[in-house]
């Protein structure tokens, strides 16, 4: 039987990690060669930064606009880190799984936690680990070019971040891009091939036991 006669639901993939542990790298390369794969868009408070657009990377909310649609229902999941607001819009979501499309997700761990009480038969989370806080501080330094007292505010809100490694049902240390980036997409890969996502698997083996 063909997957296109029998199409699956669809996986929430999240990735997680403290900020610099490189998951938006991960994100991008797993979204660059997995077709079915695709990034759910967040809303957030906090100002575009550099190459970012609108409806691309995020949508860009004022904390009125994003306190409205919490109001409205509007967000499966949403969370405040470093002072500012994140979410994740409800329809997208449910309509790419109910497809059999799946749905990446780079949210922090309080994301991870309101999305699998919210979904939590679709959900697989996998969270990052840098090798060392030597090395997340020195990532952080290259990619922010912030101020000695901005990093340290990172590095603090990065330790907070690992001290939930344990919600998720994978954790990998990203000491090797390539090498973490292929652990992520066989996690995928076992995942959309798990029995429960199958929905008409127990239909087609009746009819194999009635033959």
């Amino acid at each position: 039987m063909s997957s296109s006669a029998h199409p699956r639901r669809g996986v929430c993939l999240v990735l997680s990690a403290a900020p610099g542990a490189g998951k938006t790298s991960i994100s991008r390369e797993l979204l660059a060669t997995e077709a079915h794969l695709s990034l759910s868009i967040s809303a957030t408070t906090r100002a575009p930064r550099p190459g970012e657009e609108e409806g691309k990377h995020y949508f860009f909310k004022t904390q009125d606009e994003f306190a409205a649609m919490v109001g409205e229902g509007a967000f499966i999941e949403h969370a405040s880190f470093l002072g500012r607001s994140y979410g994740t819009p409800r329809a997208p979501v449910e309509q790419a799984l109910a497809a059999g499309r799946d749905v990446l997700f780079d949210i922090e761990w309080q994301g991870h936690r309101l999305l699998r009480a919210a979904l939590p038969d679709d959900v697989v989370g996998i969270f990052l680990l840098p090798p060392s806080i030597r090395e997340l501080e020195r990532r952080l330094r290259h990619r922010d070019q912030d101020s000695d007292e901005e990093i340290a505010l990172r590095v603090a809100a990065a330790r907070d971040e690992i001290a939930h490694w344990d919600e998720f049902d994978h954790v990998l240390v990203n000491e090797d891009f390539q090498q973490t980036v292929q652990a992520v997409r066989d996690i995928l890969h076992a995942a959309r091939g798990a029995r429960a996502r199958q929905l008409w698997l127990g239909d087609f083996v009746a009819g194999l036991l009635g033959e």
